[in-house]
């Protein structure tokens, strides 16, 4: 991670609700719209379902042991990866740019800008501003974890410490069944596309 932590002073980053609720109805109105123009097909289906699920098992996973700003979390996938949550969240568009096949592959293009739009916009805002906080919080128990957690990719050697136990409650609660159910519906109306002559 190459961000610096936020002087002492220096007031905490702010979430825009309104700025945040736009960019998820602009997510799905893009899903849909995708939906409504592909042309899917059974090996391509499977193949996106495979990817998107993996990384909906990882994020099921993460949402298990997270427990948002209450303590630095090196639990569980946090072992490997300071952002497994993330890394879920790529694989399932990596599943859903694959299965939903647009004629000349466009679908293939419009995955490379939404990879642009990850690794250009999206990871760095969140590790400025998450790194910032979680800096102001934890310390040099932060800066010792992100010196040697991999920031996406995740490591093969765990990192030592975080023995807590996955949760049900924690999981529900960080509200990882909501992305399940739409990832769920989004593979079901696929299936239902490339089912239809």
């Amino acid at each position: 991670m190459t961000d610096n932590p936020a002087p002492a002073d220096a007031p905490p980053p702010t979430r825009s609700k309104p700025l945040g609720r736009i960019r998820l109805l602009a997510v799905y109105a893009f899903i849909a719209a995708l939906l409504w123009i592909c042309r899917p097909t059974p090996a391509l289906i499977a193949a996106g379902a495979a990817f998107a699920l993996a990384g909906e098992a990882l994020r099921i996973w993460a949402a298990g042991h997270l427990t948002k700003s209450v303590r630095l979390i090196t639990s569980g996938p946090y072992a490997y990866t300071q952002n497994p949550l993330y890394l879920g969240r790529l694989l399932i568009l990596t599943g859903l740019g694959i299965a939903a096949r647009i004629d000349g592959y466009l679908n293939l293009v419009l995955l490379l800008a939404g990879y642009a739009v990850f690794f250009l916009y999206y990871i760095p805002r969140k590790l400025r501003v998450e790194g910032g906080r979680l800096a102001r919080l934890h310390g040099p128990a932060f800066e010792e974890y992100r010196s040697s957690v991999p920031i996406l990719v995740p490591a093969l050697r765990r990192y030592p410490g975080g023995n807590d136990s996955w949760s049900f409650r924690l999981m529900v609660r960080n509200q990882e069944p909501l992305v399940l159910a739409g990832i769920a519906l989004v593979l079901g109306l696929l299936i239902w596309k490339g089912a239809r002559p």
